[in-house]
């Protein structure tokens, strides 16, 4: 072999090489490896503002529903999913100090990277966020993003959206955290669980561990302008539908932009789902993107 030739052969493999630890880096500094991405990407981008973090995205029930799901808003097709993942999944009973805590897992139960909790709105229970395959397969989505990457995914049932609720919910969380003691806590509620999700903001045991508040379809809170999740700038992630009859989104959009306003570069995110209904941020929201983002934002 000549000389030149073993030169490029040397520099090629080192090219590659290099490729390769860059690429192991760059996964390594993210807190979720891909899943699904192309089928849960949101649709065109319409507009943005404030600097990137408020975006607006084409959403249109026909594509959206209809062209995701098997039987529309009941089955999605199943490309969009993946079972396997209920061989993580159970059904427990917790007894904290507040409360009997009915509430469901997947993933590591101790000593996990991080830990998702999903709070379901009027009407719901904690099966809501443990079901494949309503919702266009976004809870199945979480789901796998917490057992593939070394996380905890809970849903719970709880007494109410107020303070007993909180209390009951900070408990569990409490609980789970104390045995994953390195995992950041990212809390997302739906629509009126949003009262529980304000109300941990300002919680003495939880708000240290947060990672992150996702507001899906939700309601806004002043009180979360002067909580100790506020003070430590804990990212809030905002998704709402265009045309949500039970909170104007244009509310939660000046809600938004009041955080922005009273602290100029907090992490925060506004996704408006145009013509979506009250219940499309819970189908169409990112998990891992928005997820990936906190986590790069603390």
């Amino acid at each position: 072999m000549s000389p030149s030739l073993l030169s490029g052969i040397l520099k090629t493999l080192a090219v590659a090489i290099c490729s390769a630890l860059l690429s192991t880096s760059i996964a390594q500094a993210e807190l979720l490896a891909p899943f699904k991405d192309d089928l849960f990407a949101y649709p065109h981008v319409l507009r943005q503002a404030d600097d990137g973090r408020y975006m607006a995205v084409d959403y249109r029930s026909k594509r959206d529903i209809n062209q995701r799901d098997e039987i529309p808003e009941r089955r999605v097709n199943g490309r969009y999913v993946d079972l396997s993942v209920r061989r993580d999944q159970q059904d427990l009973l917790a007894t904290t100090e507040v409360a009997r805590m009915p509430h469901m897992a997947v993933g590591r139960q101790q000593n996990a990277r991080f830990i998702v909790v999903y709070l379901y709105g009027q009407g719901g229970n904690r099966r809501q966020g443990m079901d494949d395959f309503t919702f266009g397969g976004n809870f199945n989505r979480i789901k796998n993003l917490a057992a593939r990457n070394g996380g905890l995914y809970l849903t719970t049932d709880f007494s109410d959206f107020g303070a007993t609720g909180a209390r009951q919910v900070a408990s569990l969380i409490s609980l789970y955290a104390a045995h994953s003691p390195q995992a950041s806590v990212f809390v997302a509620c739906g629509s009126m669980g949003g009262g529980i999700c304000w109300r941990l903001a300002d919680n003495e045991r939880v708000a240290p561990r947060l990672g992150g508040l996702l507001l899906l379809g939700s309601h806004w809170d002043e009180g979360f302008l002067s909580s100790r999740a506020f003070k430590r700038k804990v990212p809030v992630f905002f998704g709402h539908g265009g045309e949500d009859r039970v909170f104007p989104v244009e509310q939660q959009e000046h809600f938004f932009r009041s955080i922005l306003q009273k602290s100029p570069g907090y992490p925060a995110r506004f996704v408006r789902f145009e013509t979506g209904s009250h219940g499309t941020p819970i189908r169409m929201s990112d998990w891992r993107g928005t997820l990936n983002w906190m986590d790069a934002s603390r």
